[in-house]
């Protein structure tokens, strides 16, 4: 299921929709890196290219992860 989600990136106020399953292996990826979820999320924002959405640009970096982890 596709769950809208807020976050404060840098002040200001945002929304992302995420299938359960991103998140929860977003949540896991922030406390193995040991950062709260808020700067993971910061983090990939900061990063991604202007083009991309952060939604997108959330599960691509959960599955790159995963991909490096060796668990896809």
């Amino acid at each position: 299921m596709i769950r809208k989600h807020s976050a404060t990136l840098h002040g200001h106020r945002t929304s992302f929709s995420l299938e359960d399953e991103f998140w929860t292996e977003l949540k896991a990826i922030a406390a193995e890196r040991g950062v709260s979820l808020a700067n993971l999320i910061a983090e990939v924002d900061d990063q991604r290219q202007a083009s991309s959405n952060l939604s997108s640009a959330l599960r691509v970096y959960v599955l790159l992860q995963l991909k490096a982890a060796g668990t896809r």
